[in-house]
């Protein structure tokens, strides 16, 4: 868990370029009601919550986000400890119609989405891990990052399916879907959710399960945070022991037969113990893959992850050991506190040829025809994204290949929000660019959505046909997203729960995809 110092170290370094004068008078203009709504909130809430404005140290800390460009200035920071109290806080915004943002990991890289010049509810008090053997779940609080989980459920020997890499948050993961390195096993973390406790935008305190209430157990199973805001989380736990993986680098030369190991592995493997992301990087001006490699057991058997380490490599970090130290072995943190935007596409199979078109997307722009005609003969000394956006402050493009098995929807026989369609085994396909100054932030957006249609394009014309309008993952999915993307046939039905949960819109003050 990152300490209280090293939190302000990163957060001061996330506000200093929004520290300059005019900003400052801009936004404190546009905050003087909503100052006077944390003076409410204040005086209304017990003294288990806290509320923090500008210049407190713990004030950072609350609003701090791993990407630069998700914080906001906001008129106050309030850290609540008690359901009762996020209660009474929806209650009081509501009343005044104060724009506010609810932060739990603070990992969404969409601008507004946990962030508000308005109140700042921040969960980080909703740290508590509980394991309860007899029913074999363990109640989770929204605040809390993945490794903390891992660490908490070590000693029990059992685990949840959550995060895969280190620093994402609990909160907007679980309701937006989560996929994890235990997922060909388990499904999705939305499949093994038990209960929610939620406080309404009423102020209510409840807790949802399938028998209380299946439609709002139903719509906050990928909904995101249309419902209210969700304090504690009852998953399904599942035995764990030791884990064999970790981290490989690959350079420019290997590139080739690194994309040949990773479409025989999405092709070949059907071992639901073994999982792999194949992120194809631009840094420093050259291109290069980072190999996430993981095994549910100490050894993995022979010939799953042969090829991938066979190849030459530039670094290495392969081992039997922990599953937090195999999360934390990702280099996830590497460009924190950069401007960031992810963006997807879904994709039924990563074929090499589909695999050629990433890495033309990361180093190389040909014609779509000629992507599927001879894309890995194009002279790799001209790049695409990747050195275009150099030259507009890009510090990390890339992209991360996920594949799982075809029958990871199938876990879970309820519907849920996400995913709207569980009769194909779309797969997700992760798109991150990070860059230094906020005036290229339009030139990033743009380019992120260019590129997830050349991948979806390429698919559908590579006879991919059902990728065609297929969802896509809304933790992933860029901030004007068509809600049609996200839910499909799903969204009649949760526009209409949503009506009748939160008939006064009140978390159509907050940010996320907005389903009212």
């Amino acid at each position: 868990m990152v300490s209280k110092a090293g939190y302000l170290a990163l957060a001061f370094l996330s506000v200093l370029p929004r520290l300059a004068l005019g900003s400052i008078i801009s936004d404190v203009t546009g905050l003087l009601l909503p100052n006077a709504v944390c003076a409410q909130i204040a005086g209304a809430v017990s003294g288990a919550t806290d509320v923090y404005y500008p210049g407190d140290p713990d004030y950072i800390i609350a609003t701090y986000h791993w990407a630069s460009s998700s914080s906001q200035l906001s008129a106050c920071a309030v850290v609540p400890g008690t359901a009762a109290d996020v209660g009474i806080i929806l209650q009081i915004v509501a009343a005044n119609k104060t724009p506010f943002a609810v932060k739990g990991g603070g990992h969404a890289s969409n601008p507004g989405f946990s962030s508000t010049s308005g109140v700042h509810i921040s969960m980080i008090r909703f740290s508590e891990v509980t394991y309860d053997p007899n029913s074999q779940t363990a109640v989770i609080g929204s605040g809390l990052i993945w490794d903390d989980v891992y660490a908490a459920l070590a000693p029990f020997n059992v685990n949840v399916v959550g995060g895969r890499v280190s620093g994402v948050g609990v909160g907007g993961f679980t309701l937006g879907g989560g996929y994890s390195w235990l997922t060909n096993q388990y499904g999705l973390t939305v499949d093994t959710v038990t209960a929610f406790e939620l406080v309404k935008p009423d102020g209510q305190v409840v807790t949802v399960t399938e028998a209380s209430d299946p439609n709002l157990f139903f719509g906050l199973k990928g909904g995101g945070n249309n419902f209210g805001i969700v304090t504690r989380f009852t998953l399904r736990t599942f035995p764990q022991g030791q884990v064999w993986g970790g981290l490989i680098t690959f350079t420019e030369n290997q590139i080739p037969s690194v994309a040949t190991a990773t479409a025989n592995f999405g092709g070949n493997v059907n071992d639901p113990k073994a999982s792999i992301i194949t992120t194809y990087n631009f840094v420093l001006g050259q291109p290069g893959i980072s190999q996430l490699i993981f095994y549910d057991g100490p050894t993995p058997p022979s010939g799953i992850f042969d090829e991938f380490l066979a190849i030459p490599y530039f670094t290495k970090d392969i081992s039997t050991r922990s599953f937090l130290s195999l999360v934390q072995s990702s280099p996830a943190n590497f460009t924190a506190n950069n401007r960031a935007i992810f963006n997807t596409a879904s994709v039924l199979q990563y074929t090499p040829e589909l695999l050629d078109v990433v890495l033309n997307e990361t180093v190389v722009r040909q014609t779509l025809s000629c992507l599927i005609a001879a894309a890995s003969h194009v002279p790799s000394h001209y790049k695409f994204w990747g050195a275009r956006l150099s030259l507009q402050s890009g510090v990390f493009i890339s992209y991360d290949v996920e594949p799982f098995l075809a029958n990871i929807y199938t876990h879970n026989a309820q519907t849920t929000a996400f995913p709207p369609v569980r009769t194909l085994g779309l797969l997700p396909f992760n798109i991150y660019f990070a860059w230094a100054l906020e005036a290229f932030d339009d030139q990033f957006h743009s380019a992120a959505k260019a590129s997830a249609a050349q991948v979806a394009n390429a698919a559908i014309a590579l006879g991919q046909t059902a990728a065609n309008g297929a969802p896509v993952y809304p933790n992933y999915a860029i901030y004007d997203t068509p809600l049609e993307n996200l839910y499909g046939g799903n969204l009649p039905a949760l526009r209409s729960l949503k009506t009748a949960v939160d008939p006064g819109n009140v978390m159509g003050l907050a940010g996320g995809f907005k389903l009212a």
